[in-house]
Protein backbone atom coordinates (compact mmCIF):
# COMPACT_ATOMS: atom_id res chain seq x y z
CA UNK A 1 0.00 0.00 0.00
CA UNK A 2 1.47 3.54 -0.88
CA UNK A 3 1.24 6.42 1.67
CA UNK A 4 -0.23 9.52 0.09
CA UNK A 5 -0.21 12.96 0.99
CA UNK A 6 -3.21 14.71 0.09
CA UNK A 7 -1.62 18.14 -0.35
CA UNK A 8 -3.07 20.99 -2.03
CA UNK A 9 0.23 22.17 -3.70
CA UNK A 10 0.65 25.61 -4.20
CA UNK A 11 0.59 27.36 -7.06
CA UNK A 12 2.11 30.65 -8.38
CA UNK A 13 2.22 32.31 -11.41
CA UNK A 14 4.85 32.05 -14.10
CA UNK A 15 5.91 33.52 -17.31
CA UNK A 16 6.83 31.92 -20.92
CA UNK A 17 10.49 33.26 -20.39
CA UNK A 18 11.38 30.71 -17.83
CA UNK A 19 8.71 27.90 -18.21
CA UNK A 20 7.11 28.63 -22.29
CA UNK A 21 4.07 28.82 -21.18
CA UNK A 22 2.26 31.66 -19.49
CA UNK A 23 -0.07 30.53 -16.65
CA UNK A 24 -0.51 29.28 -12.86
CA UNK A 25 1.65 26.53 -12.25
CA UNK A 26 2.62 24.11 -9.58
CA UNK A 27 6.47 23.05 -9.19
CA UNK A 28 8.86 20.60 -8.36
CA UNK A 29 11.48 23.14 -6.95
CA UNK A 30 10.67 22.41 -3.26
CA UNK A 31 10.49 18.37 -3.52
CA UNK A 32 14.11 17.48 -3.83
CA UNK A 33 14.09 15.83 -6.84
CA UNK A 34 17.20 14.64 -8.68
CA UNK A 35 15.58 12.49 -11.60
CA UNK A 36 14.13 15.72 -12.92
CA UNK A 37 12.63 19.22 -12.55
CA UNK A 38 8.84 19.25 -13.43
CA UNK A 39 5.93 22.45 -13.88
CA UNK A 40 2.33 22.11 -14.10
CA UNK A 41 1.08 24.41 -15.93
CA UNK A 42 -2.78 24.50 -14.14
CA UNK A 43 -3.62 27.48 -16.49
CA UNK A 44 -2.68 28.42 -19.79
CA UNK A 45 -4.08 31.23 -21.62
CA UNK A 46 -4.81 31.74 -25.36
CA UNK A 47 -2.80 33.85 -27.15
CA UNK A 48 0.58 33.84 -28.86
CA UNK A 49 3.37 33.17 -26.57
CA UNK A 50 7.31 33.07 -27.32
CA UNK A 51 9.13 29.85 -26.46
CA UNK A 52 12.83 28.93 -26.50
CA UNK A 53 14.24 25.07 -25.88
CA UNK A 54 15.85 24.67 -22.51
CA UNK A 55 20.20 25.44 -22.76
CA UNK A 56 20.84 21.91 -21.33
CA UNK A 57 17.83 19.64 -20.87
CA UNK A 58 15.41 17.90 -23.23
CA UNK A 59 11.74 19.29 -22.10
CA UNK A 60 8.91 17.11 -22.89
CA UNK A 61 5.38 18.73 -23.07
CA UNK A 62 2.21 16.49 -22.10
CA UNK A 63 -1.19 17.49 -22.61
CA UNK A 64 -2.41 15.88 -19.09
CA UNK A 65 -5.93 17.83 -19.39
CA UNK A 66 -7.41 17.05 -22.34
CA UNK A 67 -8.08 20.18 -23.73
CA UNK A 68 -8.87 19.97 -27.32
CA UNK A 69 -7.13 23.66 -28.16
CA UNK A 70 -5.87 23.76 -31.78
CA UNK A 71 -2.00 23.99 -30.59
CA UNK A 72 0.38 25.74 -33.40
CA UNK A 73 4.23 25.77 -32.38
CA UNK A 74 6.45 27.90 -34.95
CA UNK A 75 10.04 28.42 -35.28
CA UNK A 76 12.22 29.41 -38.78
CA UNK A 77 11.70 27.00 -40.87
CA UNK A 78 8.95 24.78 -38.75
CA UNK A 79 5.21 24.63 -38.34
CA UNK A 80 3.22 22.21 -36.70
CA UNK A 81 -0.62 22.01 -35.60
CA UNK A 82 -2.06 19.86 -33.69
CA UNK A 83 -5.30 19.39 -31.62
CA UNK A 84 -4.00 18.97 -27.87
CA UNK A 85 -5.92 16.37 -26.72
CA UNK A 86 -4.92 14.70 -23.61
CA UNK A 87 -1.37 12.28 -24.07
CA UNK A 88 -0.02 15.15 -26.97
CA UNK A 89 3.30 15.35 -26.17
CA UNK A 90 6.24 18.36 -27.59
CA UNK A 91 9.91 17.72 -27.36
CA UNK A 92 12.30 20.26 -27.31
CA UNK A 93 16.05 18.99 -27.50
CA UNK A 94 18.64 21.46 -25.49
CA UNK A 95 19.84 24.63 -27.83
CA UNK A 96 18.68 27.79 -28.87
CA UNK A 97 16.03 27.37 -30.97
CA UNK A 98 13.11 29.75 -30.49
CA UNK A 99 9.96 30.41 -31.56
CA UNK A 100 6.35 31.09 -30.85
CA UNK A 101 3.40 28.97 -29.90
CA UNK A 102 -0.36 29.81 -30.87
CA UNK A 103 -3.08 28.60 -28.30
CA UNK A 104 -6.84 28.93 -30.04
CA UNK A 105 -8.48 28.41 -26.39
CA UNK A 106 -7.61 28.19 -22.71
CA UNK A 107 -5.62 25.73 -21.73
CA UNK A 108 -5.58 23.78 -18.36
CA UNK A 109 -2.99 20.48 -17.26
CA UNK A 110 0.16 21.27 -19.65
CA UNK A 111 3.08 19.81 -17.93
CA UNK A 112 6.79 20.67 -18.78
CA UNK A 113 9.34 17.99 -17.42
CA UNK A 114 12.72 18.70 -17.49
CA UNK A 115 15.08 15.71 -18.25
CA UNK A 116 19.12 16.31 -17.65
CA UNK A 117 21.31 15.00 -20.15
CA UNK A 118 22.85 13.02 -17.67
CA UNK A 119 20.72 10.19 -18.32
CA UNK A 120 21.77 9.41 -21.31
CA UNK A 121 24.85 8.31 -20.36
CA UNK A 122 25.85 5.01 -21.29
CA UNK A 123 26.02 3.39 -17.96
CA UNK A 124 21.97 3.98 -17.37
CA UNK A 125 21.22 2.12 -19.85
CA UNK A 126 23.97 -0.73 -19.86
CA UNK A 127 24.56 -0.06 -23.58
CA UNK A 128 27.16 2.27 -25.93
CA UNK A 129 25.43 5.20 -26.41
CA UNK A 130 26.66 8.87 -28.27
CA UNK A 131 25.11 11.39 -26.04
CA UNK A 132 24.97 13.72 -28.81
CA UNK A 133 22.10 11.58 -30.50
CA UNK A 134 19.87 12.91 -27.86
CA UNK A 135 20.09 16.80 -30.17
CA UNK A 136 18.83 14.57 -32.73
CA UNK A 137 15.16 14.60 -31.12
CA UNK A 138 12.63 16.20 -33.34
CA UNK A 139 11.28 19.30 -32.16
CA UNK A 140 9.24 19.84 -35.87
CA UNK A 141 6.15 17.99 -34.55
CA UNK A 142 3.80 17.59 -32.33
CA UNK A 143 2.57 13.79 -31.67
CA UNK A 144 1.31 11.04 -29.40
CA UNK A 145 2.51 8.63 -27.51
CA UNK A 146 0.27 6.53 -25.19
CA UNK A 147 3.72 5.40 -22.85
CA UNK A 148 5.30 9.10 -22.69
CA UNK A 149 1.72 10.19 -21.84
CA UNK A 150 1.54 8.04 -19.04
CA UNK A 151 4.92 9.00 -17.85
CA UNK A 152 4.07 12.71 -17.96
CA UNK A 153 0.08 11.79 -15.93
CA UNK A 154 2.41 10.04 -13.28
CA UNK A 155 4.85 12.62 -12.99
CA UNK A 156 1.91 15.30 -12.74
CA UNK A 157 0.28 13.23 -10.10
CA UNK A 158 3.03 13.52 -7.91
CA UNK A 159 3.38 16.98 -8.50
CA UNK A 160 -0.63 17.31 -7.42
CA UNK A 161 -0.34 14.59 -4.87
CA UNK A 162 2.73 13.86 -2.74
CA UNK A 163 3.95 10.51 -1.61
CA UNK A 164 6.38 9.28 0.75
CA UNK A 165 8.46 7.63 -1.87
CA UNK A 166 7.82 10.18 -4.34
CA UNK A 167 11.61 11.37 -4.63
CA UNK A 168 12.44 7.47 -5.68
CA UNK A 169 9.44 7.23 -8.12
CA UNK A 170 10.36 10.51 -9.89
CA UNK A 171 13.74 8.89 -10.42
CA UNK A 172 11.84 5.86 -12.09
CA UNK A 173 10.10 7.51 -14.73
CA UNK A 174 13.32 9.76 -15.56
CA UNK A 175 14.94 6.67 -16.19
CA UNK A 176 11.75 5.36 -18.41
CA UNK A 177 11.22 8.73 -20.18
CA UNK A 178 14.91 8.44 -21.21
CA UNK A 179 14.54 5.18 -22.12
CA UNK A 180 11.64 5.69 -24.16
CA UNK A 181 13.34 8.86 -26.12
CA UNK A 182 16.27 6.57 -27.11
CA UNK A 183 14.39 4.00 -28.61
CA UNK A 184 11.93 6.22 -30.53
CA UNK A 185 13.39 9.57 -31.16
CA UNK A 186 17.11 9.47 -31.76
CA UNK A 187 18.91 9.20 -34.81
CA UNK A 188 19.23 5.07 -35.59
CA UNK A 189 21.95 3.77 -34.52
CA UNK A 190 21.83 4.92 -31.00
CA UNK A 191 17.33 3.91 -31.05
CA UNK A 192 18.69 0.50 -32.53
CA UNK A 193 20.91 0.18 -29.64
CA UNK A 194 18.01 0.01 -26.84
CA UNK A 195 17.69 -3.49 -27.90
CA UNK A 196 21.17 -4.31 -26.42
CA UNK A 197 19.82 -4.26 -22.79
CA UNK A 198 21.30 -7.46 -20.86
CA UNK A 199 19.07 -9.96 -20.08
CA UNK A 200 20.71 -10.50 -16.61
CA UNK A 201 18.41 -10.13 -13.64
CA UNK A 202 18.61 -9.84 -9.84
CA UNK A 203 19.95 -12.89 -8.40
CA UNK A 204 18.95 -13.98 -4.75
CA UNK A 205 21.77 -12.64 -3.60
CA UNK A 206 22.33 -9.20 -5.06
CA UNK A 207 18.67 -9.11 -4.23
CA UNK A 208 18.40 -9.43 -0.32
CA UNK A 209 21.70 -7.17 -0.09
CA UNK A 210 19.33 -4.79 -1.91
CA UNK A 211 16.32 -5.20 0.40
CA UNK A 212 19.06 -5.58 3.69
CA UNK A 213 19.66 -2.02 2.42
CA UNK A 214 16.44 -0.73 2.07
CA UNK A 215 15.37 -2.31 5.36
CA UNK A 216 18.13 -0.37 7.27
CA UNK A 217 17.53 3.26 5.39
CA UNK A 218 13.67 3.49 5.80
CA UNK A 219 14.01 6.46 8.08
CA UNK A 220 16.48 7.99 5.69
CA UNK A 221 17.09 8.52 1.45
CA UNK A 222 16.67 5.72 -0.44
CA UNK A 223 17.75 7.29 -3.88
CA UNK A 224 17.79 4.84 -7.04
CA UNK A 225 21.61 5.33 -8.01
CA UNK A 226 22.23 3.96 -4.95
CA UNK A 227 20.28 0.85 -5.02
CA UNK A 228 21.35 -0.26 -8.45
CA UNK A 229 24.96 0.22 -7.80
CA UNK A 230 24.14 -2.29 -4.51
CA UNK A 231 22.69 -4.60 -7.30
CA UNK A 232 25.44 -4.14 -9.60
CA UNK A 233 23.23 -3.19 -12.12
CA UNK A 234 22.56 0.18 -14.47
CA UNK A 235 19.67 2.71 -13.32
CA UNK A 236 16.93 1.62 -16.00
CA UNK A 237 17.86 -2.23 -15.61
CA UNK A 238 17.65 -1.87 -12.05
CA UNK A 239 14.02 -0.94 -11.89
CA UNK A 240 12.93 -3.26 -14.12
CA UNK A 241 14.48 -6.23 -12.32
CA UNK A 242 13.82 -5.26 -9.17
CA UNK A 243 10.11 -5.32 -10.47
CA UNK A 244 10.88 -8.47 -11.91
CA UNK A 245 11.57 -10.38 -9.17
CA UNK A 246 9.68 -8.49 -6.18
CA UNK A 247 6.62 -7.98 -7.95
CA UNK A 248 6.31 -4.41 -7.19
CA UNK A 249 8.30 -1.53 -8.39
CA UNK A 250 11.24 -0.02 -6.05
CA UNK A 251 8.90 3.41 -5.38
CA UNK A 252 6.01 1.37 -4.29
CA UNK A 253 8.05 -1.33 -2.10
CA UNK A 254 9.84 1.14 0.02
CA UNK A 255 6.00 3.37 -0.02
CA UNK A 256 4.48 -0.15 1.45
CA UNK A 257 7.93 -0.56 3.91
CA UNK A 258 7.63 2.62 5.40
CA UNK A 259 3.89 2.26 5.90
CA UNK A 260 4.97 -1.15 8.28
CA UNK A 261 7.55 0.86 9.67
CA UNK A 262 5.26 3.96 10.71
CA UNK A 263 3.00 1.33 12.02
CA UNK A 264 5.17 -0.02 14.06
CA UNK A 265 6.59 3.00 15.26
CA UNK A 266 3.52 4.13 16.71
CA UNK A 267 2.46 0.91 18.42
CA UNK A 268 6.02 1.36 20.00
CA UNK A 269 4.85 4.60 21.16
CA UNK A 270 8.40 6.17 22.31
CA UNK A 271 8.69 9.03 19.36
CA UNK A 272 6.30 11.93 18.64
CA UNK A 273 4.29 12.01 15.21
CA UNK A 274 6.44 14.78 14.02
CA UNK A 275 9.55 12.74 14.40
CA UNK A 276 8.33 9.42 12.77
CA UNK A 277 6.64 12.28 9.69
CA UNK A 278 10.37 13.84 9.62
CA UNK A 279 12.28 10.38 9.61
CA UNK A 280 9.90 9.25 7.61
CA UNK A 281 10.69 11.57 4.37
CA UNK A 282 7.44 13.64 4.99
CA UNK A 283 7.42 17.13 5.23
CA UNK A 284 5.52 18.15 7.77
CA UNK A 285 3.52 16.19 10.75
CA UNK A 286 0.04 17.54 8.70
CA UNK A 287 1.22 15.47 5.57
CA UNK A 288 1.89 12.25 7.14
CA UNK A 289 -1.20 12.34 8.72
CA UNK A 290 -3.45 12.91 5.73
CA UNK A 291 -1.50 10.53 3.96
CA UNK A 292 -1.64 7.51 6.48
CA UNK A 293 -5.02 8.15 7.38
CA UNK A 294 -5.90 7.52 3.32
CA UNK A 295 -3.79 4.25 3.75
CA UNK A 296 -4.87 2.56 6.98
CA UNK A 297 -8.66 4.54 7.76
CA UNK A 298 -6.96 5.97 10.88
CA UNK A 299 -5.23 9.07 11.84
CA UNK A 300 -1.80 7.77 13.20
CA UNK A 301 -2.76 9.16 16.90
CA UNK A 302 -5.63 6.92 16.40
CA UNK A 303 -4.07 3.75 15.33
CA UNK A 304 -1.69 4.50 18.67
CA UNK A 305 -4.16 4.96 20.88
CA UNK A 306 -6.07 1.87 19.58
CA UNK A 307 -3.07 -0.65 18.83
CA UNK A 308 -0.83 0.76 21.22
CA UNK A 309 -3.48 -0.36 24.26
CA UNK A 310 -3.77 -3.50 22.50
CA UNK A 311 -0.56 -4.09 22.74
CA UNK A 312 -0.40 -2.73 26.31
CA UNK A 313 -3.17 -5.19 27.55
CA UNK A 314 -1.49 -8.38 25.89
CA UNK A 315 2.03 -7.62 28.08
CA UNK A 316 0.06 -7.02 30.54
CA UNK A 317 -1.37 -10.03 30.43
CA UNK A 318 1.72 -12.07 29.67
CA UNK A 319 2.74 -10.00 33.15
CA UNK A 320 0.27 -11.70 35.44
CA UNK A 321 0.76 -14.10 38.14
CA UNK A 322 -0.74 -17.85 36.65
CA UNK A 323 -2.66 -18.81 39.50
CA UNK A 324 -2.38 -22.64 40.96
Amino acid sequence: MELRQERSAPTSRTGSATFGLEGMHISSTDRGWSGLSAQLCTVVSKGVIPWRTPPSDVRICVDVGGNESLVTRRAPGIESRIVARRGAVWLSPPGLQEGTIDIADDMTGVLHIYLPLSHFSSGNFDINIDESAIGTVSYEKAFEDPLLAEIGCAVASELQTETSAGSLLVETLASSLAARLVQKYVSAPASRSIVSLTGEGLDRRRLYRVLDYIEANLEGDLPLDLMASIACLSRYHFARAFKQAVGHSPHRYVSARRLDRAKALLMRGDRSLVDIALSLSFSSQANFTRAFKQATGRAPGQFRQVFGSQRSERSLRRDLPVSA
